[in-house]
Protein backbone atom coordinates (compact mmCIF):
# COMPACT_ATOMS: atom_id res chain seq x y z
CA UNK A 1 0.00 0.00 0.00
CA UNK A 2 1.30 3.23 -0.87
CA UNK A 3 2.19 6.19 2.11
CA UNK A 4 0.85 9.54 1.18
CA UNK A 5 2.32 12.77 2.38
CA UNK A 6 1.10 16.34 1.95
CA UNK A 7 3.48 18.86 1.31
CA UNK A 8 2.77 22.30 0.74
CA UNK A 9 -0.55 20.89 -0.59
CA UNK A 10 0.31 18.31 -2.73
CA UNK A 11 -0.19 14.51 -2.25
CA UNK A 12 2.94 12.65 -2.63
CA UNK A 13 2.84 8.77 -3.04
CA UNK A 14 5.41 6.75 -1.81
CA UNK A 15 5.74 2.92 -3.12
CA UNK A 16 8.14 0.46 -3.02
CA UNK A 17 11.29 -0.06 -0.99
CA UNK A 18 15.27 0.75 -2.28
CA UNK A 19 17.38 3.88 -3.66
CA UNK A 20 14.72 6.32 -4.20
CA UNK A 21 13.17 7.74 -7.64
CA UNK A 22 11.43 10.75 -7.63
CA UNK A 23 8.53 10.61 -10.79
CA UNK A 24 7.94 14.07 -12.46
CA UNK A 25 4.98 14.38 -14.73
CA UNK A 26 4.11 16.62 -17.62
CA UNK A 27 1.06 18.33 -19.71
CA UNK A 28 -1.61 17.32 -19.42
CA UNK A 29 -0.55 14.39 -17.11
CA UNK A 30 -1.17 13.40 -13.68
CA UNK A 31 0.70 10.55 -11.52
CA UNK A 32 -0.74 8.01 -13.56
CA UNK A 33 1.22 8.52 -16.41
CA UNK A 34 4.01 6.11 -14.08
CA UNK A 35 1.46 3.14 -12.58
CA UNK A 36 3.15 0.90 -15.38
CA UNK A 37 6.36 1.99 -14.66
CA UNK A 38 6.07 2.13 -10.79
CA UNK A 39 4.55 -1.70 -11.28
CA UNK A 40 7.73 -2.76 -13.11
CA UNK A 41 10.49 -1.04 -10.50
CA UNK A 42 8.68 -0.47 -7.10
CA UNK A 43 10.15 -4.09 -6.16
CA UNK A 44 13.71 -2.92 -6.01
CA UNK A 45 13.23 0.99 -6.17
CA UNK A 46 11.03 3.35 -3.51
CA UNK A 47 9.26 5.68 -6.46
CA UNK A 48 7.87 8.72 -5.51
CA UNK A 49 5.11 10.40 -7.30
CA UNK A 50 2.92 13.61 -7.20
CA UNK A 51 1.01 15.69 -9.35
CA UNK A 52 2.23 19.30 -10.27
CA UNK A 53 0.18 22.20 -8.83
CA UNK A 54 -2.94 22.67 -10.34
CA UNK A 55 -3.00 19.37 -11.94
CA UNK A 56 -5.19 17.67 -9.77
CA UNK A 57 -8.63 18.69 -11.07
CA UNK A 58 -10.49 18.18 -7.87
CA UNK A 59 -8.47 21.00 -6.75
CA UNK A 60 -8.42 24.75 -7.26
CA UNK A 61 -6.26 25.79 -10.22
CA UNK A 62 -2.71 26.82 -9.06
CA UNK A 63 -0.25 28.02 -11.60
CA UNK A 64 3.24 28.17 -9.88
CA UNK A 65 6.62 30.53 -10.85
CA UNK A 66 9.46 29.11 -11.42
CA UNK A 67 11.05 29.56 -7.99
CA UNK A 68 7.98 27.78 -6.33
CA UNK A 69 7.80 24.83 -8.69
CA UNK A 70 11.98 24.60 -7.24
CA UNK A 71 10.77 25.26 -4.00
CA UNK A 72 8.27 22.30 -3.95
CA UNK A 73 10.41 19.92 -6.05
CA UNK A 74 13.31 20.59 -2.95
CA UNK A 75 10.75 20.22 -0.10
CA UNK A 76 9.53 16.60 -1.77
CA UNK A 77 13.07 15.26 -1.76
CA UNK A 78 13.86 16.64 1.47
CA UNK A 79 10.83 15.15 3.22
CA UNK A 80 11.27 11.29 1.02
CA UNK A 81 15.37 11.73 1.10
CA UNK A 82 16.42 13.69 4.10
CA UNK A 83 19.61 11.78 4.12
CA UNK A 84 20.56 10.46 0.40
CA UNK A 85 20.27 12.71 -3.11
CA UNK A 86 17.58 11.38 -5.34
CA UNK A 87 17.22 9.95 -8.96
CA UNK A 88 14.86 12.10 -11.02
CA UNK A 89 12.83 10.67 -13.21
CA UNK A 90 11.20 13.04 -16.16
CA UNK A 91 8.93 13.76 -18.91
CA UNK A 92 7.49 16.73 -20.58
CA UNK A 93 7.05 19.93 -18.30
CA UNK A 94 8.60 17.87 -15.78
CA UNK A 95 11.71 17.78 -16.89
CA UNK A 96 11.85 21.29 -17.53
CA UNK A 97 11.24 21.81 -13.93
CA UNK A 98 13.13 19.38 -12.84
CA UNK A 99 16.42 20.09 -14.98
CA UNK A 100 16.03 23.21 -13.13
CA UNK A 101 15.77 21.83 -9.98
CA UNK A 102 18.85 19.36 -10.51
CA UNK A 103 20.80 22.45 -11.74
CA UNK A 104 20.44 24.26 -8.33
CA UNK A 105 20.73 21.49 -5.86
CA UNK A 106 23.32 19.41 -7.95
CA UNK A 107 23.94 17.96 -4.11
CA UNK A 108 20.66 16.42 -4.08
CA UNK A 109 20.40 14.84 -7.49
CA UNK A 110 22.19 11.49 -8.11
CA UNK A 111 21.59 11.23 -12.16
CA UNK A 112 18.84 12.02 -13.82
CA UNK A 113 16.41 10.19 -16.40
CA UNK A 114 14.73 12.35 -19.05
CA UNK A 115 11.82 11.22 -21.35
CA UNK A 116 11.85 13.14 -25.03
CA UNK A 117 12.74 16.58 -23.74
CA UNK A 118 16.64 17.59 -23.98
CA UNK A 119 17.94 20.99 -24.66
CA UNK A 120 14.88 22.71 -26.02
CA UNK A 121 16.73 25.43 -24.81
CA UNK A 122 19.97 25.69 -26.14
CA UNK A 123 21.32 27.37 -29.40
CA UNK A 124 21.77 24.09 -30.94
CA UNK A 125 18.19 23.06 -30.89
CA UNK A 126 16.64 26.05 -31.93
CA UNK A 127 18.96 26.89 -34.99
CA UNK A 128 18.83 23.32 -35.94
CA UNK A 129 14.26 23.16 -36.01
CA UNK A 130 13.06 23.95 -39.55
CA UNK A 131 10.42 27.11 -39.97
CA UNK A 132 7.51 24.81 -40.68
CA UNK A 133 9.00 22.86 -36.79
CA UNK A 134 8.63 26.44 -35.08
CA UNK A 135 5.45 26.98 -36.83
CA UNK A 136 3.92 23.95 -35.42
CA UNK A 137 5.67 24.31 -31.92
CA UNK A 138 4.39 27.71 -31.63
CA UNK A 139 0.88 26.69 -33.25
CA UNK A 140 -0.02 24.07 -30.07
CA UNK A 141 1.64 26.00 -27.33
CA UNK A 142 -0.07 29.42 -28.24
CA UNK A 143 -2.93 27.08 -28.38
CA UNK A 144 -2.57 26.27 -24.70
CA UNK A 145 -1.00 29.57 -23.26
CA UNK A 146 -4.71 30.98 -24.86
CA UNK A 147 -6.87 28.11 -23.18
CA UNK A 148 -4.79 29.16 -20.42
CA UNK A 149 -6.01 33.00 -20.70
CA UNK A 150 -9.77 32.39 -20.70
CA UNK A 151 -10.02 29.81 -18.21
CA UNK A 152 -11.23 31.75 -15.56
CA UNK A 153 -13.65 33.43 -17.94
CA UNK A 154 -14.56 30.97 -20.42
CA UNK A 155 -13.86 27.60 -18.47
CA UNK A 156 -16.15 25.31 -20.74
CA UNK A 157 -14.15 26.88 -24.19
CA UNK A 158 -11.16 26.51 -22.78
CA UNK A 159 -11.25 23.03 -21.59
CA UNK A 160 -12.63 22.24 -25.01
CA UNK A 161 -9.23 23.29 -26.32
CA UNK A 162 -7.75 21.70 -24.31
CA UNK A 163 -9.06 18.33 -24.85
CA UNK A 164 -8.79 19.30 -28.62
CA UNK A 165 -5.15 19.60 -28.58
CA UNK A 166 -4.73 16.78 -25.85
CA UNK A 167 -6.11 14.70 -28.94
CA UNK A 168 -4.55 16.09 -31.86
CA UNK A 169 -1.05 15.35 -30.43
CA UNK A 170 -1.76 12.07 -29.28
CA UNK A 171 -2.35 12.15 -25.47
CA UNK A 172 -4.01 9.24 -23.96
CA UNK A 173 -4.87 10.73 -20.94
CA UNK A 174 -8.95 10.17 -20.15
CA UNK A 175 -10.67 13.92 -21.69
CA UNK A 176 -12.33 14.42 -18.42
CA UNK A 177 -8.88 14.37 -16.32
CA UNK A 178 -7.51 17.23 -18.67
CA UNK A 179 -8.25 20.79 -18.03
CA UNK A 180 -7.04 23.93 -18.92
CA UNK A 181 -5.64 24.81 -15.68
CA UNK A 182 -2.88 22.44 -16.74
CA UNK A 183 -1.85 25.31 -19.10
CA UNK A 184 -0.14 27.53 -17.31
CA UNK A 185 3.51 26.40 -18.43
CA UNK A 186 2.65 27.58 -22.05
CA UNK A 187 1.23 31.47 -20.36
CA UNK A 188 4.53 31.32 -18.55
CA UNK A 189 6.43 30.44 -22.20
CA UNK A 190 5.04 32.63 -24.34
CA UNK A 191 3.35 34.99 -22.29
CA UNK A 192 5.67 35.57 -19.32
CA UNK A 193 3.03 34.74 -16.94
CA UNK A 194 3.80 33.50 -13.12
CA UNK A 195 7.50 35.05 -13.79
CA UNK A 196 7.88 33.56 -17.26
CA UNK A 197 11.01 31.00 -18.26
CA UNK A 198 13.91 33.70 -18.30
CA UNK A 199 17.36 32.82 -16.58
CA UNK A 200 16.95 28.98 -16.19
CA UNK A 201 20.04 27.00 -16.89
CA UNK A 202 21.40 26.14 -20.00
CA UNK A 203 20.83 21.78 -19.77
CA UNK A 204 23.58 20.74 -21.86
CA UNK A 205 26.06 23.02 -19.61
CA UNK A 206 25.17 20.71 -16.56
CA UNK A 207 23.51 17.16 -17.56
CA UNK A 208 26.29 14.51 -18.66
CA UNK A 209 29.45 15.88 -17.93
CA UNK A 210 28.23 16.56 -14.07
CA UNK A 211 25.38 15.00 -13.56
CA UNK A 212 24.64 11.50 -15.66
CA UNK A 213 21.73 11.32 -17.70
CA UNK A 214 19.75 8.76 -19.67
CA UNK A 215 17.78 10.59 -22.33
CA UNK A 216 14.57 8.43 -24.13
CA UNK A 217 12.98 10.16 -26.82
CA UNK A 218 9.85 8.80 -29.00
CA UNK A 219 11.59 8.61 -32.70
CA UNK A 220 7.97 8.88 -34.36
CA UNK A 221 7.06 12.65 -33.78
CA UNK A 222 6.71 15.10 -36.18
CA UNK A 223 9.48 17.27 -34.65
CA UNK A 224 12.19 16.32 -32.13
CA UNK A 225 12.68 18.36 -28.91
CA UNK A 226 16.45 17.37 -28.52
CA UNK A 227 19.34 18.49 -30.82
CA UNK A 228 21.90 15.78 -32.47
CA UNK A 229 24.68 17.66 -30.34
CA UNK A 230 22.72 17.19 -27.14
CA UNK A 231 22.69 13.07 -28.19
CA UNK A 232 26.57 13.33 -28.41
CA UNK A 233 27.01 15.17 -25.72
CA UNK A 234 25.54 12.21 -23.76
CA UNK A 235 26.77 9.78 -26.19
CA UNK A 236 30.66 11.20 -24.52
CA UNK A 237 29.50 11.38 -21.17
CA UNK A 238 30.75 8.69 -18.72
CA UNK A 239 27.05 7.12 -17.22
CA UNK A 240 24.71 8.90 -19.34
CA UNK A 241 23.55 7.37 -22.63
CA UNK A 242 20.46 8.32 -25.01
CA UNK A 243 17.96 5.94 -26.56
CA UNK A 244 15.53 5.76 -29.41
CA UNK A 245 12.28 4.17 -29.46
CA UNK A 246 9.50 3.28 -31.95
CA UNK A 247 7.07 5.32 -30.16
CA UNK A 248 5.75 9.12 -30.39
CA UNK A 249 5.73 10.91 -26.99
CA UNK A 250 4.14 9.16 -24.78
CA UNK A 251 6.70 6.36 -24.40
CA UNK A 252 6.13 4.99 -21.05
CA UNK A 253 2.53 4.34 -21.71
CA UNK A 254 2.93 3.50 -25.78
CA UNK A 255 6.29 1.01 -25.45
CA UNK A 256 5.99 0.21 -21.31
CA UNK A 257 7.52 -3.28 -21.49
CA UNK A 258 10.62 -1.37 -23.40
CA UNK A 259 11.07 1.67 -21.75
CA UNK A 260 10.86 0.07 -18.26
CA UNK A 261 13.35 -2.75 -19.08
CA UNK A 262 15.65 -0.48 -20.83
CA UNK A 263 14.61 2.16 -17.47
CA UNK A 264 15.52 -0.72 -14.98
CA UNK A 265 18.50 -1.97 -16.68
CA UNK A 266 20.41 1.71 -16.44
CA UNK A 267 19.21 2.13 -13.09
CA UNK A 268 20.66 -1.05 -11.96
CA UNK A 269 24.22 -0.88 -14.00
CA UNK A 270 23.76 3.05 -15.02
CA UNK A 271 27.71 3.03 -16.54
CA UNK A 272 27.07 -0.06 -18.68
CA UNK A 273 25.12 1.97 -21.65
CA UNK A 274 27.11 4.39 -22.72
CA UNK A 275 27.02 4.38 -26.78
CA UNK A 276 24.69 7.39 -28.28
CA UNK A 277 21.80 6.62 -30.41
CA UNK A 278 21.98 8.58 -33.32
CA UNK A 279 19.47 11.46 -34.61
CA UNK A 280 15.66 10.29 -34.98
Amino acid sequence: MAQVLEIQGISVMIEGQGPTLVMVHGWPDSPALWDETVAALRDRYRCVRFALPGYDLSRPPRPVSVNQMCELLAAVVDAVSPGQPVTLLLHDWGCFFGYEYAARHLDRVKRVVAVDIGDTNSGAYLKGLTAREKRMIAWYQIWLALAWKLGPVLPAMANRMTRYMARRIGCRTPPEQIGWQMNYPYAMQWFGSHGGLRGVARVDKIFGPRLPTLFVFGKRKPFMFHSPRWLALLGSSPGSAARGMDAGHWLMKQKAAEFNTLLGNWLDEPTTMTTPQGPA
